[in-house]
This record gives structure tokens, sequence and C-alpha cells, in this order.
């Protein structure tokens, strides 16, 4: 018979001792294993949280979570000069939104309506709505989505890349991925500041990885009541100079009833 210290012969293997000598070899091994494996996975988890805390409050920063409605001037420089709009938003949350267009005045009545990730376009001299993509351009550089679909939140599963400094400020630098192909950009680079998780720059990319515009965040003043972004620069990345400036301002919190999303109700507010 084997000593109980001594390693089981090849044809023992199967004996009370070496079996369970066997087991305890083994539960070490799988200990060891899970001890190195999780700090790596907790770690992954709270990189996973933080960059979804980031994003969460970069956007309560650019917009309130309450109900509000504000106005916004879209000046646009392209090859052939500039265009001028102006649009009036109203939001509740970030599944219902309007955009109308106040100016010029050829376009007045014109109104973007976003219910979830559905947008349709009514327009004064056409009976029917007319379904449109998030991506589809509004104006200039601006794409539908760019108005109507005001936070990351939710649209995008974000990912803590790296800290860098810009302007000698610490900022974190979050990779954005589209949850699915109906959002506004396949992938975003969002740049937040990481002393008060302020936006501070972003681009934007294809579903073909291509670079397609960036975007600053700049003019923090109080609007609704805290700081924000009140001007939005965003610069063409195929076509050098040409750009559209978003300017926002007027932003009041108010109540906005839920009928004001529907859309037999659209043509009262034309």
């Amino acid at each position: 018979m084997n000593h109980p210290n001594t390693p089981c012969a090849p044809q023992a293997t199967t004996a009370p001792g070496c079996a369970r000598r066997a087991r305890h070899a083994l539960l070490r091994i799988l200990a060891a294993t899970a001890a190195c494996t999780a700090p790596l996975w907790v770690a992954s988890q709270a990189y996973a949280q933080d960059a979804a805390s980031i994003l969460e409050k970069a956007d309560t920063i650019r917009f309130p979570r309450e109900p509000f409605q504000v106005e916004v001037s879209v000046t646009s420089t392209t090859a052939s000069g500039e265009e001028f709009r102006k649009y009036r938003i109203l939001s509740k949350g970030n599944e219902n939104t309007i955009v109308q267009t106040t100016e010029p005045a050829s376009e007045r009545g014109q109104i973007l309506l976003m219910k979830a990730r559905d947008l349709w376009v009514f327009l004064p001299t056409v009976s029917q709505p007319v379904r449109l993509s998030l991506a589809q351009r509004l104006t200039g550089q601006v794409a539908n989505g760019d108005l109507a679909r005001a936070n990351f939140s939710g649209d995008y599963t974000p990912k803590l890349l790296r800290t860098e400094k810009v302007d000698g400020q610490d900022h974190h630098v979050l990779e954005l991925s589209a949850v699915d192909r109906g959002v506004t950009y396949a992938r975003v680079l969002l740049w937040v500041r990481a002393a008060n998780n302020a936006p501070h720059k972003a681009e934007f990319y294809s579903l073909s990885d291509k670079l397609l515009k960036t975007c600053v965040y700049d003019e923090y003043k109080t609007l609704g009541g805290k700081l924000r972004p009140t001007r939005l620069t965003m610069q063409d990345a195929l076509k050098a100079g040409e750009q559209s400036v978003l300017e926002y301002g007027a932003m009041q919190i108010r109540e906005i009833p839920d009928k004001v999303f529907d859309k037999e109700y659209l043509k009262k507010l034309q």
C-alpha cells in the first residue's frame, strides 16, 4: 500500500486517498486561476461603470434631464457661401423631440418629430409625414440626429480609452459604439474634462470607420439654470473650411404634455 505522503502509482490512481489528493490539487489550481483573473474582471467592470457614469454626467451638462425648450441658430459655411437657419426644440427625455424651423421664413412650419428612434418630417405643403433617418443631413454639417437626439447615453455603449491632457487639463477619452445602425453615427470619440465631466470635443465616424466631422463644445454659460456649452462648432473632416456653428439660447425648463409629440397634434404647431 502506498504511504499517504507518497505519489500514487499509475495503477492506483483510483484509490480513495489519491482521488482526494487529486481533487484538492485541482481545487488549488482553480482557486489560483480565479485569483489571477478576478482582478482583471473587476477592473473591466469598474471601467465600464466609470465610462457610463462619465457619459451620463456629460449628457446632463449638455441638456437638462427635465423637459425643456431651447432656440438654436445654425450658421453654415460652404464653398458656395453662408446659410443661416434657426430652430426651436421641444424635448422630453431622450425619446421625444420636436424640431421646428423658425427661419428662414420660406421654411417656417417644417417640423421634425422624433419618437424613440423613429423620425418624421412634416411639411406644410405635404399632407403626410415623410420618414427620415437620424443620420441624414439637416443643414450644413448638422445631421437630423444632432438636434433631434439630445443625449449619447442609451444610443451608444461607452468605453473609457484613456486620460490625456488638453490645454494642460486632464480629459477622459470615451469611445462610443452605436448600439445599432439606427443611431446617428456608428462611432464617436468624446473628450470630457476630468475635473467636472464637461464635454470638450468629439469626433464622429461612419460605419466604415471614416472620420466624418469634428465638434468643439465651448462658450460655457448659464443656460437652463446650469453651466452648459452654448456654442458647438462642427467641421467637415473631408472638406476643409466647411463648418456649421450652432448657438443655443433662451432655454426654458417647462412642462410639455405627451400629446404634443403625437403626429396628429403637429398640425396645431404649424
